[in-house]
């Protein structure tokens, strides 16, 4: 079914001349590049990194939201501000990363699985509540010999049209993220034909189970050599 509301999550998250900032690395990401460069890997760190970001004077000019993580989302600034409102009072929608992350597919190796739909709806209403306007589930495929099977695209594929029903039903705008992965040493005529598969199934799946296309945005990986 239609929802005004999500379209025009949809239309702003498109504007012209503007970007999506991602800033949702999860806690261990994070804490890694941090590490590398001297900084303590602390909660307190993390949240003043996001700070500097989501506080950079004229940032809306640029980007027309910024994807969070779930530690992010529920913070604020060392004044005390949440940082759902200092984007809200900027004109920069809130999304949220909802996926937690990739685990190997049984029975398939060097393939992934995305993991995060249990307890979806729930955690969705809750990021309504907080002020979370987007979500996003990225999908990894890989290339290599023999793979990726067909059972990985097809699981992969239905994990994100779950996903992308749950979030338009709770009234999240899903960024679908079916991504063939650059690493390798294939052409880029494989890397073609896998992702036309990839997308092809992935649109299959968000047609069966009801997903309405205009209230998603694709984020689909760029067709190249590996």
């Amino acid at each position: 079914m239609s929802s005004p509301k999500l379209i025009a999550t949809v239309k702003a998250m498109v504007a012209t001349g503007k970007g999506i900032l991602a800033i949702d690395e999860s806690n261990s990401t994070c804490n890694k590049r941090f590490e590398k460069l001297g900084i303590a890997p602390t909660e307190e760190n993390r949240r003043a990194y996001r700070e500097l970001l989501l506080t950079t004077p004229g940032l809306a000019n640029y980007i027309n939201g910024a994807i969070l993580y779930d530690e992010t989302i529920r913070q604020t600034t060392k004044d005390g501000m949440p940082f759902v409102k200092v984007m809200n009072n900027a004109g920069i929608l809130v999304g949220i990363k909802v996926d937690t992350g990739v685990k190997d597919l049984p029975n398939h190796p060097g393939e992934k699985i995305t993991q995060g739909l249990d307890d979806l709806s729930n955690r969705i209403a809750e990021y309504v509540k907080i002020g979370a306007r987007f979500a996003k589930w990225r999908a990894v495929i890989t290339i290599g010999k023999e793979i990726p099977s067909r059972d990985c695209i097809e699981a992969n594929a239905q994990a994100l049209a779950r996903y992308a029903l749950l979030c338009q039903q709770g009234g999240l705008v899903p960024i679908v993220e079916p991504e063939v992965l650059m690493d390798g040493d294939h052409t880029i005529k494989r890397c073609y034909v896998v992702t036309e598969e990839v997308l092809g199934t992935v649109f299959d799946q968000l047609h069966l189970q009801g997903v309405v296309l205009e209230q998603i945005i694709l984020k689909p990986n760029m067709v190249i050599s590996g």
